[in-house]
């Protein structure tokens, strides 16, 4: 049941840029248990100065990055935690370059950032465990937005995919040529 993808219609459509990253037919709460370990290996043995790497002026950090992760997660987890208990009221948005900006990232230790990472996808993950078949499909809206229960939990599969690639793709390749 829940790797059935949201209908439009249940979600923002800039919504489409994070589902674009979960497979047809992949169990987003799989993926969700498996990233931690993708995360882990694509940062493995990453000195704290390489994690305070920005790929151009103005882009954040490796560490805003994992931070941005799960502070987003735990924005968009609280969100299906309202909308499965059936809380009509509106939710506001975020704007993620004010909290990125705001993390003190940049003071922390990688290792302690990918602790805290490790215990928001933990609560996460029971979080979502625990919800019953029906209460995926409950919605609520959120930044003028409508957003459904399943189209959090694809969001947040979507989002963390999305974020590794652009480690991946951005920030990696422009690390190992400094080395």
């Amino acid at each position: 049941m829940r790797h059935i993808r949201p209908e439009p219609g249940t979600f923002p459509p800039y919504y489409e840029n994070y589902y674009r990253h979960i497979p047809a037919g992949a169990d987003p709460l799989e993926m969700l248990a498996v990233q931690p370990t993708a995360l882990h290996q694509l940062l493995a043995g990453m000195s704290e100065e390489q994690a305070a790497f920005r790929y151009a002026p103005g882009k954040w950090s490796i560490k805003q990055v994992v931070l941005h992760i799960a502070d987003s997660e735990r924005i968009f987890a609280y969100r299906a935690l309202r909308f499965a208990r059936g809380d009509a009221q509106e939710l506001h948005g975020f704007d993620e370059n004010t909290y990125a900006d705001a993390s003190g990232a940049d003071n922390r230790t990688l290792t302690d950032l990918l602790a805290e990472y490790a215990a928001v996808r933990q609560a996460s993950l029971a979080l979502f465990r625990g919800f019953q078949a029906e209460q995926f499909d409950l919605q609520g809206r959120a930044n003028q937005n409508p957003a459904s229960v399943r189209a959090l939990l694809y969001v947040l599969a979507g989002h963390e995919a999305h974020h590794l690639h652009v480690l991946a793709e951005r920030y990696l390749p422009l690390l190992k040529a400094e080395a």
